[in-house]
């Protein structure tokens, strides 16, 4: 009777656990591994605008913006997101730089970095890769290290420009991009990246004005990209810039972004996808100004304004996120 009991017992304990295990949610693994190896829009050179992407459990990362480079990966050493050294992570895991636009704090780092890397390839704009070959691959601001240009060039980073809106597959990774033009005060030209892993999308804004400011539909063209994506929970991340408070004149903002114009944008994006659908949507904002005082209240105008109830994220330089 006894052991009648207790194979009973065995058989009702397995069938509870097989019930729970189907009963609960499946736990969204990442898709992305991001390393932010600079997240300010000024004043520390050592902190500018770079983030690292790769599929999540791939060490072939792409770079997004390149304002800092070296140090960033130190940083991200420091923290124990790498185990070799940092000459290492960016001759051999970075496999090429996307960049948005060729203002030096979203270029130096690639640039400094350039004689010891390793030969790699260069996606943007044309205008974009146009400025970086003319105007600092041109053997008075620095080496050609580029494939055009000013002789001799030294080839070491092919210049791949990218067609607006059409997919591209990035070298050496198992990643795709399109990009958008940005207006990032008239008439000058920033970019946005849409990367693809599979069915995986994440959304990296470089510097741009609001849509109303700059008097453009560039930022819409973008909404109307993803907001599919979104609805269909397959877009995991919004990278976005907000550099200046909203006391920021309006004249003086030079193509960028203040947290009322960030969730003006949202509002705007919102309004295509339905509010409800970018509830806990993760939303990184980048490019603060770090003059003294702004960026804590960059932070609580963002977070008192977020009645769309985004995931705000405050990115750190070095510390490793997964979306």
């Amino acid at each position: 009777m006894n052991a009648d009991k207790r194979t009973l017992q065995k058989v009702i304990g397995s069938w509870l656990v097989v019930s729970i295990l189907i009963t609960l949610p499946a736990v969204a693994q990442p898709s992305f591994t991001v390393v932010p190896l600079g997240v300010k829009g000024g004043l520390q050179e050592n902190n500018l605008s770079a983030y690292l992407v790769a599929p999540a459990g791939s060490a072939s990362y792409i770079c997004l913006d390149a304002g800092t480079v070296y140090s960033g990966v130190e940083k991200a050493i420091s923290n124990k997101v790498f185990s070799v050294p940092a000459g290492e992570v960016v001759r051999n895991q970075i496999k090429a730089y996307l960049i948005s636009h060729a203002h030096l704090d979203h270029v130096a780092g690639m640039l400094i970095g350039a004689p010891d890397d390793s030969p790699k390839s260069i996606y943007g704009l044309q205008s974009c890769l146009t400025t970086i070959q003319n105007n600092y691959f041109n053997w008075q601001a620095w080496p050609n290290f580029g494939d055009g240009g000013n002789p001799p060039a030294l080839k070491k980073y092919q210049l791949r420009a990218l067609v607006p809106q059409q997919e591209t597959a990035i070298a050496n990774t198992a990643l795709q991009v399109q990009a958008f033009p940005l207006s990032h005060g008239k008439p000058y030209q920033s970019a946005a990246f849409l990367v693809r892993h599979g069915s995986s999308y994440l959304l990296y804004l470089g510097d741009t004005g609001a849509d109303a400011v700059e008097q453009s539909q560039n930022l819409r063209t973008v909404w109307q990209a993803v907001q599919p994506l979104i609805k269909a929970h397959q877009l995991k991340a919004i990278f976005i810039e907000a550099s200046y408070p909203n006391t920021q004149p309006e004249k003086q903002l030079f193509g960028h972004l203040t947290p009322a114009l960030l969730m003006q944008e949202m509002d705007a994006l919102g309004q295509l996808t339905g509010p409800a659908a970018l509830r806990g949507l993760p939303v990184i904002i980048t490019h603060l100004k770090p003059s003294p005082g702004n960026e804590a209240l960059i932070k609580k105008q963002l977070t008192e304004a977020n009645k769309l109830q985004l995931k705000l994220v405050f990115p750190e330089q070095g510390r490793r996120l997964e979306f």
